[in-house]
């Protein structure tokens, strides 16, 4: 079935996809039932699952069709839906209590790979829910139970069951380790950033970062391909001869390998204290992931960016420029070949090791997509039962 667009009006049309949790929630608040307003919305789908595209307000004419045989409260309900406010206390097990946030719970929910869409609408029914119930405090684990209940009718078994399992992992005490590789300017950093904000993980580790301690630690003249950038470090071979592609390749190689020894102690390390660790860099490679000791227990995540645009890339470095020094946009300007002849090597070597491949081209998505793939590695490790989770 297509996906109806919805388009919204404005100096810029702006178009939406269609999404039957977010109809759910506004017919709830129109005063039905869950059950009622899900089967409403559903043949509110059906109806339009052959348009390609429909405006805001030929849904709206739509919707007020469909639920003219519920009343004239209802379709005034659903004109001018009420305003909910309120406080909800959330207790944890051991009987400490903080304030519900829809905000928090969204993420959440985007976390285990839902769409922005899909998490809004959830989290708006599940407060109207507990609004409505009269409730100002629920326990963690009731929350939670509601939370899958609520994902499973509304979206399915299998994206609740993501969440079920991405709760079990964060309540457990099983590490993971995240490599989150790419050329420069795909974009490691921030995500590795904004991914260990959603997974709680405390450690993140740079492999530019280990790089640089390491040429502080051993001159230029005894390893100059340390010396070197990624995409240069070829330059430190001593005049080795060759085509300019197999020099690329083997300067990178030489300075990975060298970086594989700080890399492998960060990872050791961490496991050695029982935590989760994230390791980003242009050094992210197969030889790499084979490092992490099997006996460990740790589930090993790797993930490799690309910008498959080349203007999109150069558009990136000059963004850069105005948030870090001048000279170091310009030389990534001037090494862009260099740089997009690397990137070619590096997802050759990705998809040769069955590595997951993402493409950024928009943050909100490519967020989604390595949550949808962490989801994806911990569900293959990790079995959970509701009963056992949300207790």
């Amino acid at each position: 079935m297509a996906k109806t667009l919805v388009v919204e009006p404005g100096e810029t049309p702006t178009r939406i996809p269609f999404l039957r949790g977010i109809l759910t929630h506004s017919l709830q608040e129109s005063g039905l039932p869950f059950e009622e307003a899900y089967a409403l919305a559903s043949e509110v789908r059906d109806e339009l699952s052959e348009r390609p595209e429909i405006t805001t307000a030929e849904l709206r004419e739509t919707v007020l069709r469909h639920i003219a045989r519920y009343g004239p409260s209802v379709v005034q309900r659903y004109q001018h839906p009420p305003a909910l406010t309120g406080t909800i206390l959330i207790r944890d097990g051991e009987g400490h209590t903080r304030q519900f946030s829809r905000q928090e719970h969204r993420r959440l929910l985007e976390s285990s790979g839902l769409s922005y869409e899909e998490s809004t609408a959830v989290t708006a029914a599940l407060f109207g829910h507990m609004m409505k119930k009269g409730l100002s405090e629920i326990q963690s684990g009731h929350l939670g139970f509601l939370t899958y209940r609520y994902l499973r009718v509304a979206l399915g078994r299998q994206k609740a069951q993501r969440y079920l399992v991405l709760v079990n992992f964060r309540r457990r005490e099983q590490p993971i380790v995240l490599m989150i590789g790419g050329a420069s300017g795909t974009g490691k950093s921030a995500i590795a950033t904004e991914v260990a904000h959603r997974l709680d993980i405390a450690r993140t580790q740079s492999t530019d970062l280990l790089r640089e301690v390491m040429r502080m630690m051993i001159p230029e003249r005894l390893l100059p391909v340390l010396h070197r950038s990624s995409y240069d470090a070829w330059r430190g071979l001593a005049g080795k001869p060759g085509d300019a592609d197999a020099l690329l390749i083997e300067g990178y190689q030489a300075q990975a390998d060298l970086l594989s020894v700080p890399c492998e102690a960060v990872i050791r390390r961490s496991l050695d204290e029982g935590a989760s660790v994230i390791l980003e860099g242009v050094h992210i490679q197969n030889a790499l992931i084979e490092k992490v000791p099997g006996e460990s227990g740790a589930i090993v995540i790797p993930i490799m960016l690309a910008v498959l645009n080349p203007q999109q890339l150069r558009r990136r470095f000059m963004g850069r420029g105005r948030q870090m020094d001048q000279r170091r946009a310009e030389r990534y300007l001037d090494n862009f070949g260099s740089i997009w002849r690397l990137q070619a090597h590096l997802l050759s070597e990705a998809d040769r090791g069955q590595i997951p491949i993402i493409v950024n081209h928009d943050r909100q998505q490519v967020i989604q997509d390595i949550m949808t793939v962490i989801v994806s590695a911990l569900m293959e490790r990790l079995s959970a039962d509701p009963s056992e989770v949300f207790t």
